[in-house]
């Protein structure tokens, strides 16, 4: 499949996926406390670990305030 088929599919994944891991990147400069690990922890799992990364930290890093 040409990559001209598929670019309007990968368009909204590619947004949503920089939309998260922005998100998460703010919300880990904004707190200090995390349920699991620390802030040195959580950017690198933001970051490398593409669309997941960013659920990861909301489902297992975020503290509830």
């Amino acid at each position: 499949m040409p990559l001209h088929d598929t670019f309007p599919i990968l368009i909204p994944l590619i947004i949503l996926q920089f939309g998260l891991a922005i998100w998460a990147l703010i919300d880990i400069f904004r707190h200090q406390h995390y349920k699991i690990g620390n802030r040195y922890l959580w950017i690198p799992v933001v970051l490398l670990i593409s669309i997941f990364g960013p659920v990861i930290y909301f489902v297992f890093g975020r503290r509830d305030y």
